[in-house]
């Protein structure tokens, strides 16, 4: 079993109705009203509910914000590579992290991904963050609706998307285009480096292109999740415009 924390990751795993649900912790003594909407949804789902003292909570989520309420749940599951691809509409919108290790970006990129409307995000199985319970709460419940999976060789799995007529674009500080000039229209998928390190040197050479996003200041990078922000949301522009 696993735990989910704070109410909006919860109320979205009730919402989607993936999880296995044991029961709903809820600090006691809290009283925000949200947490009582949450209770309600939890009894109309059959859902036993407990007051506990939040010291226990606290326990539980390793002292972490938990907004006074945590699930005990099933564990959070991957998607198969195979199936996300074989269920891609006409111009799908990817996103691929080439060893991303911190889970708080992990999850907010998932975050960004879901509202977004990217049909899936594929992290490496070795020197990666990966769907754990802070990811979850950084992702804010999105881990519930966009697929998640695992590949083991990123430079192979680039290769069968473009057996499938996605173009590959890495994000780089030197790319030979600036973000806005790739044609988002087109089926896509956008490749982040990890935290320092960038992208790595076989997983840069099999993409179609390399892009940078400029950087007007005096800081030479942007983080991971905020960079991966820019890119998907230039896409929804374009294909919106569109």
């Amino acid at each position: 079993m696993a735990h989910i924390y704070g109410i909006s990751p919860i109320f979205e795993a009730l919402k989607a109705g993936k999880r296995d649900f044991q029961r709903l912790l809820f600090a006691r003594g809290a009283k925000p009203a949200r947490l009582e909407d949450l209770r309600q949804l939890a009894r109309k789902k059959g859902i036993p509910c407990f007051e506990e003292p939040r010291e226990k909570l606290d326990q539980l989520t390793g002292g972490v914000n938990h907004q006074g309420v945590v699930a005990v749940v099933s564990a959070a599951s991957y998607a198969d590579p195979s199936e996300i691809l074989d269920a891609l509409p006409e111009n799908p919108l990817l996103v691929l992290l080439d060893q991303v290790e911190d889970p708080h970006n992990l999850g907010a990129i998932i975050r960004t991904a879901e509202c977004a409307g990217a049909n899936g995000v594929f992290i490496t199985e070795h020197h990666a963050a990966h769907l754990t319970d802070t990811v979850v709460k950084a992702s804010a419940g999105a881990t519930e609706y966009v697929p998640v999976a695992r590949v083991t060789n990123l430079s192979y799995f680039i290769e069968s998307l473009k057996a499938r007529h996605i173009w590959v674009i890495g994000v780089e500080a030197n790319g030979e285009k600036s973000y806005p000039e790739w044609d988002f229209q087109q089926p896509t998928a956008i490749v982040m480096g990890s935290e320092g390190k960038g992208l790595r040197r076989l997983v840069r050479e099999h993409c179609d292109m390399i892009v940078s996003i400029p950087l007007l200041g005096q800081i030479t990078s942007l983080n991971v999740s905020v960079a991966t922000g820019v890119l998907l949301y230039e896409a929804v522009r374009q294909r919106r415009a569109k």
